[in-house]
């Protein structure tokens, strides 16, 4: 392979259809694992203050479907060509531009391992501190955090492993927690299907239910930009034209596991806000909790943050880095670089701070959602050049490696969507991906031709659903040379 392509780095070449290792039951308990997020139990809690608990349930579970569906559809691009989230990025923003929303997406994963390992580190301290009186803090957050970060280097593999671990003991003591919970609220009078804190009707409670359907997707805004980082591991079959059968694998877990399981986890946090006026069920259960039964407890804090981290914010921010780096950034190398990076933001310190900043994050980031819809479906109707995604002379160098209609459309819908915070990802989707569609069809790819969009041949430019496993670098090349030599010529991606 030649070292003059930074593009090529072996960790972000197309993952063939062979070395996909990810079930359809496999990515289902992962979303299990990430959907398990403490800053849930939030949405529960204010949900709870305004609605009944049938309609806070209803609004997550429509929140979660919608974002479900739209982690799916993007998840084709891992699905169908085996390129992730960075990679793909540079076709609507250039081999230059893309290091601009990938690297911002790579610093927001990791700001969130810092968190969620911050999280996890007290806990772990905490049943350090009950079996054998040890108590620090911070020496907890470094073994977590190394933990954590061996466990993602070892590969796709150690990850789903540790999922199928880990997922049913969190689904199993998030049960007894509810049931724990329901009975501290039945003693108190408070009926968990009624009781609403301070009920609201007409265009307030249009309001409150909008809400909680806007912050349970806010909270995936990131994945539905770069799932193609996992999902380009997970098996589908070969020669397969129906999008639903093809993304079965996908599907399933963000459609089905995730709405259920996250939905489950804001019910805790409205269920626990009726019992004790707190959200947050471990505070609540504390009171009630002691001993083993409070090491139990703890232990689903540090699994769930160590479920959420690997797969919802290391393997995305790793690949980013990877991708910003070359070769000489290798994916186990950037994941030690997430962890840094991570640690560096202070977590413990700057929470606060970080979550608002998380949160804009989060609205700037779902343009880029939008964006990949158009670009992947609208424009190039799945079809892709991925030979030249590797290439630095090839056709998405656009102007000195820049794809400005890319970087005008985020700007402005990421922009504008940081204005509307109770509506910011539908707000910076749609502005993002319609604006997006207008700029480059009807200035950029004028001046710069799209291979795919010009010469729509399906044998040229799909992956899976022709049979195509993409071949970059010296064996495609060789390949070739081969071909050449008996007068005949070699596929794109053959």
């Amino acid at each position: 392979m030649s070292n003059s392509n930074h593009l090529r780095s072996p960790d972000l070449l197309p993952i063939p259809h062979n070395k996909k290792k990810i079930s359809t039951l496999g990515f289902a308990v992962l979303w299990v694992g990430m959907a398990v997020v403490l800053a849930a139990f939030a949405i529960g809690g204010a949900g709870i203050e305004s609605l009944s608990l049938p309609m806070v349930i209803l609004a997550s579970l429509i929140g979660n479907l919608l974002i479900g569906l739209i982690i799916t559809v993007n998840g084709d691009i891992g699905v169908e060509h085996g390129v992730s989230f960075p990679v793909y990025m540079r076709a609507p923003f250039g081999t230059i531009g893309t290091h601009l929303p990938s690297i911002l997406r790579g610093v927001t994963a990791s700001m969130w391992f810092g968190i969620n390992t911050f999280f996890g580190s007290t806990a772990m301290n905490a049943i350090l501190n009950v079996l054998v009186g040890f108590d620090n803090w911070f020496v907890c957050y470094i073994i977590f955090a190394f933990i954590q970060l061996f466990n993602t280097a070892l590969g796709i593999k150690a990850v789903e492993r540790f999922a199928d671990l880990a997922a049913p003991i969190i689904i199993l003591i998030g049960v007894w927690m509810f049931f724990t919970l329901s009975d501290q609220a039945l003693a108190e009078g408070r009926h968990l299907w009624t009781w609403v804190e301070s009920p609201v009707t007409g265009m307030a409670a249009f309001t409150a239910f909008m809400l909680v359907i806007a912050g349970t997707m806010g909270f995936w805004s990131t994945l539905a930009c770069d799932i193609s980082s996992i999902s380009r591991f997970v098996k589908a079959p070969k020669f397969e034209r129906n999008w639903f059968k093809r993304n079965k694998g996908t599907l399933v877990g963000s459609v089905i596991a995730l709405p259920i399981t996250q939905t489950f986890i804001i019910v805790l946090g409205a269920v626990s806000y009726i019992a004790v006026f707190n959200y947050d069920p471990v505070v609540a259960l504390q009171e009630a909790a002691s001993g083993i039964v409070l090491g139990v407890l703890l232990l689903m804090i540090v699994l769930s943050q160590w479920s959420t981290n690997i797969s919802a914010n290391i393997v995305p921010a790793a690949t980013i880095f990877s991708n910003a780096g070359g070769p000489k950034m290798p994916f186990w190398l950037g994941v030690f670089a997430a962890g840094i990076i991570g640690t560096l933001f202070q977590p413990w310190n700057l929470f606060e701070a970080l979550l608002t900043f998380l949160t804009v994050i989060g609205a700037v980031l779902s343009a880029i959602a939008g964006i990949v819809v158009a670009d992947y479906y609208v424009l190039r109707k799945r079809r892709l050049n991925v030979n030249d995604l590797y290439e630095n002379e090839g056709q998405y160098k656009y102007h000195k490696g820049v794809n400005l209609a890319g970087i005008i459309a985020w700007a402005i819908g990421g922009g504008i969507a940081i204005f509307f915070p109770t509506y910011s990802f539908f707000v910076g989707f749609i502005v993002g991906g319609v604006l997006y569609y207008f700029l480059a069809k009807s200035w950029y790819f004028k001046s710069f031709q799209q291979a795919e969009i010009k010469d729509p041949d399906d044998e040229k430019y799909l992956g899976i659903t022709v049979g195509r496993d993409w071949i970059i670098g010296d064996e495609y090349e060789e390949k070739a040379l081969i071909r050449k030599a008996k007068g005949g010529t070699v596929a794109a991606g053959e």
